[in-house]
């Protein structure tokens, strides 16, 4: 959570209708166990207002006529009222449970969908912490609010009525004077409830930087350790534990105060009760009478206190329910308009939607992240089957939003991007995308055995299929040689193993999803030049009939490249093959050069410090 929203969830005083209006569609599935569960709330406050006016009649019965019919008669009606809430308390339960669980299911379903439909664009300006706290501490917050809250709200309001009734059936003058009680009661909870939240708050906002600083110091442990950090980063993880520990404590504090309180008005009208009453037994007032409006009198501060909560954590939710709300409403940057929907249904129903990709075009493309900050400007490319391009040049030159851009991650700003000669936004998004196989720099596996991250390429690929793509890239060997070979679990993002291993397992994963447009961005950055050869050697195949890009810092890998082109402030300043370049003796001449002449170097001081 960022300052901005918790600055918001500050300002949020009043509960917004519409809002939960719109959350409760999720809920709309479970509708006949929220119904249940406000009848059963219903039924069992009306119990509750009965059993004390049972009591009393009970008691009236055994001091007049003792043991006798009309007490066992009386005893049996209050065992079956508590029989009866017995089966009320499990039937609310149960279904209280299956609406929370089943509507936190819904939400998060609909939220995590809503995350897969989202651009690039959307994750470059959250970060995952604001992600994870959406479909988890948010989702849960809202989810188990809404059936307690509606059984609370029937029972509590029911009941409240409930007992006034019974009070004012039983005596008028007596009933009104316990009922004074109710005034001062809602003006304490009221006032303790607002100042609960906003302490509750306060512990909320402080865990949320208590979680980021856990969060931080773990990820960069080694930076903590290498810096010798580890004190000054203990001096400032207790600012925000001590900042944690004092609202805990006031909210604690709080909380010791108004029970007491509550409980003082509840005995005041117990007092009340026992006072008047006491004066009237044996004339107006029966001693079971006295003793029900007892029971009457310290039962009615409960309901009003279990509802002053229920609103406080209704209001404490709001933020949450906005959030998840927000998340689900939002829209992709990039989406196939109804006129591409349509198109491509057709193009299915008529088999066209295995239409090879015979010709890439950049036609003066543009592009910005942020406004008068231009990336690319006028680009112009035309890339056909079979045809492999290369992008060299300095870092922060364009050259992975060419790859962006074509992959429709990112939209150009102004151009055009045509796939065989038609603008790609005239195409769905599912088709171009499924016919990419992608590299990145920094492999990603999922956790799991090598076996299933490569077959994520494919997931109708037989074990055969996996071996092939692994042997390609030259990974069989060394998976090969785990203990557990293809089964061997990778850990969680690929922990367990190095980085040239991720690499060569993402790069068999691109494989064998047998791609029509192949793009390499640096993907061979982080092995050994050895494997690289192989590697490159293994891929000549894979790229033959196919489009393919390949960014890279390491010039060895693009000498075989058809055409190789140098980025810089996104436009080409020199393309051609590599011996035309080198003739050339421009820009790619000298970064060629220069590294060529760099690895010598470091490969004459290796073999100094291996002697």
């Amino acid at each position: 959570m960022d300052e901005q929203e918790l600055q918001q969830e500050e300002s949020q005083r009043r509960l917004d209708i519409g809002l939960w209006r719109r959350i409760l569609v999720y809920a709309r599935p479970y509708r006949w166990s929220l119904i249940c569960l406000g009848i059963t709330g219903f039924v069992f406050a009306w119990i509750d207002a009965v059993l004390p006016r049972i009591t009393g009649l009970i008691i009236d019965e055994a001091t007049t006529n003792g043991l006798g019919p009309g007490l066992v008669k009386q005893s049996l009606y209050y065992l079956g009222l508590v029989t009866l809430m017995a089966f009320l308390i499990w039937l609310f339960i149960v279904k209280a449970g299956r609406a929370a669980t089943g509507f936190a299911f819904d939400i998060r379903r609909a939220a995590f969908s809503r995350l897969q439909e989202l651009s690039f664009s959307f994750y470059d300006q959250r970060p995952v912490g604001w992600l994870m706290a959406r479909l988890t501490s948010d989702c849960e917050r809202v989810s188990s609010i809404i059936p307690w809250f509606l059984l609370d709200l029937v029972w509590g309001s029911t009941l409240i009525v409930g007992i006034s009734i019974m009070m004012l059936h039983l005596n008028k003058h007596l009933g009104l004077l316990v009922m004074l009680i109710l005034p001062p009661l809602a003006v304490v909870s009221v006032f303790f409830q607002r100042k609960l939240l906003g302490s509750q708050r306060a512990v909320r906002k402080t865990n949320s930087e208590i979680t980021a600083s856990f969060n931080e110091a773990i990820m960069g442990v080694r930076t903590t350790k290498t810096l010798v950090r580890e004190r000054e980063n203990l001096e400032e993880f207790e600012v925000r534990s001590t900042a944690m520990y004092g609202h805990s404590v006031r909210n604690a504090l709080q909380a010791a105060v108004y029970l007491p309180i509550v409980i003082t008005l509840g005995s005041i009208g117990v007092g009340l009760a026992l006072w008047r009453g006491g004066l009237q037994i044996g004339g107006e007032m029966s001693f079971g009478t006295m003793i029900a409006f007892m029971q009457y009198a310290a039962f009615f501060y409960i309901p009003v206190q279990e509802l002053a909560e229920r609103f406080t954590q209704l209001q404490a939710a709001q933020a949450s329910a906005e959030r998840l709300q927000g998340l689900i409403d939002t829209e992709p940057d990039i989406k196939d308009s109804p006129e591409v929907i349509e198109n491509m249904e057709q193009e299915i129903k008529l088999g066209r939607f295995e239409e090879k990709i015979h010709s890439v075009e950049f036609e003066k493309v543009s592009f910005h992240y942020k406004e008068g900050e231009p990336v690319l400007v006028d680009f112009d490319l035309r890339v056909g089957a079979g045809e492999t391009i290369a992008l060299v040049g300095p870092t922060g030159g364009g050259k992975s939003t060419i790859v962006s851009l074509l992959c429709r991650f990112y939209e150009p700003t102004s151009g055009s991007i045509k796939i065989n000669g038609i603008d790609y936004r005239q195409r769905g998004l599912l088709w171009l995308q499924s016919k990419l196989g992608i590299v990145l720099q920094s492999p990603h596996l999922f956790s799991g055995s090598i076996r299933d991250n490569i077959r994520y390429g494919s997931l109708e690929a037989s074990d055969k299929d996996v071996i092939e793509a692994a042997k390609v890239v030259n990974a069989h060997e060394f998976i090969s040689a785990q203990e557990n070979g293809y089964e061997t679990d990778v850990g969680e993002g690929g922990t367990r193993l190095s980085t040239g291993q991720k690499q060569l397992i993402s790069l068999a994963r691109a494989v064998l999803s047998d791609p029509e447009i192949f793009i390499m961005d640096e993907a061979t950055s982080s092995v050994d030049t050895e494997t690289e050869r192989l590697i490159q050697e293994g891929i000549k195949t894979v790229l033959q009939g196919r489009i393919s890009f390949i960014i890279a810092h390491r010039l060895s890998t693009v000498r075989s490249a058809d055409r190789i082109m140098v980025i810089e402030q996104g436009r080409i300043v020199e393309q051609g093959n590599h011996e035309e370049l080198i003739r050339l003796q421009g820009r790619y001449h000298y970064l060629y050069t220069g590294q060529f002449a760099r690895e010598r170097q470091e490969g004459i001081l290796q073999e100094v410090a291996s002697e």
